[in-house]
């Protein structure tokens, strides 16, 4: 499944819920419920095993014991800003999860470079041989 579409059905299946904000604001924070709390059940989406370990790695504590992902937003005045905040998040952290990390390309050493870096290994070993105790024999 694309990206896309993955963060289409997420969004369509999210679950919000206003909440009282913190913080600076004046009375307008005492009265208006400003922040946003969205709700997502992972297990709805059906994910591929691999896609989903990664977003429960990604998520940490923003997941819950039920498979939810619970997301809040309240650096805006507005529950359209906050709402609007909360979801690109819930879509990156999605976009991220479905995205493979790049392979890492082993590497080779030549002879050249393996013998000296085992005349390294050689001269590290003797100055650390010399640190040990004196003994008065």
């Amino acid at each position: 499944m694309s990206t896309d579409a993955l963060i289409e059905r997420a969004l369509g299946l999210i679950e919000e819920s206003f909440i009282a904000s913190a913080g600076p604001g004046g009375q307008n924070v005492n009265k208006v419920a400003t922040a946003v709390q969205i709700r997502l059940d992972v297990f709805a989406l059906r994910l591929e095993p691999q896609v989903f370990h990664r977003l429960k790695e990604l998520a940490g504590s923003k997941m819950t014991a039920r498979g939810e992902i619970v997301m809040t937003a309240r650096s805006y005045r507005t529950q359209e800003q906050n709402r609007e905040d909360a979801r690109n998040r819930l879509a990156d952290l999605l976009r991220e999860a479905a995205t493979l990390p790049a392979r890492r390309a082993k590497t080779r050493l030549n002879r050249v470079g393996k013998t000296e870096r085992l005349a390294g290994k050689k001269n590290r070993s003797a100055i650390k041989a010399g640190r040990g105790k004196v003994r008065l024999d």
